[in-house]
């Protein structure tokens, strides 16, 4: 499900914050990771650690911790138990979890104590939307397709000459990574396609909040 645009999708718990979500796998553990709200918040995430696996961690416990250039928290236990183990890929790439917050980019593995229990207090789809649709509106969080890895703010500046300096900009950005593109050139959503049609780099994203239009760009060429 999106809400706001951001995405939670329908088959994880999430906890009371809307901040961390649990997928309860066949083996009897539980699956943790971070939604889009806190993935939002914390912004693009720089450094993963983890505690201490084989150890039992009672619920809204920190089991690891998030670092970005503006940003440093934990992560919580959604259920308490025993950590079986921190994922390796977002240890040795945190951008993994930006990339693919609710598959690869899952954080820990807990065998829970007492999931029957522990899940009473867990929120679930679609009954948790309003209060999700609330935190998002609290935390000012705005959801995107993709994590930016560069930011153009372009106030006040015709569109022509803000795709000029686009296009200087990727000439020096490696291949893949993505440009926030802000502009208020009521031109810009028809010049966007044109720009994009013509150069081949495509716009994964854009949306509108009031003057201000916002458009992702991934270069990949």
């Amino acid at each position: 499900m999106k809400i706001d645009g951001c995405e939670f999708p329908d088959d994880l718990l999430y906890d009371s914050d809307g901040l961390v979500w649990a997928r309860p796998l066949t083996s009897g553990d539980v699956q943790v990771g971070i939604t889009s709200i806190y993935a939002a918040v914390a912004g693009r995430i720089a450094k993963v650690s983890g505690k201490t696996a084989g150890v039992e961690y009672a619920k809204g416990s920190a089991i690891g911790f998030l670092e970005s250039g503006k940003y440093f928290g934990p992560i919580r236990a959604p259920v308490g138990g025993v950590l079986q183990e921190i994922n390796p890929k977002v240890l040795v790439k945190p951008r993994t979890m930006m990339e693919d917050l609710y598959r690869e980019g899952w954080i820990a593995r807990v065998h829970p104590s007492n999931l029957a229990a522990d899940r009473r207090s867990l929120l679930a789809l679609p009954a948790a939307a309003e209060f999700l649709a609330k935190q998002i509106a609290a935390l000012r969080v705005r959801c995107f397709a993709a994590f930016p890895d560069y930011e153009m703010f372009e106030i006040g500046v015709e569109c022509a000459a803000v795709l000029v300096k686009l296009n200087e900009l990727l000439v020096q950005v490696p291949l893949g990574e993505i440009v926030h593109l802000v502009t208020d050139d009521p031109t810009s959503p028809i010049e966007m396609v044109r720009w994009s049609d013509e150069t081949g780099q495509p716009v994964i994203d854009e949306r509108r909040e009031g003057p201000l239009f916002h458009f992702l760009v991934r270069k990949t060429s």
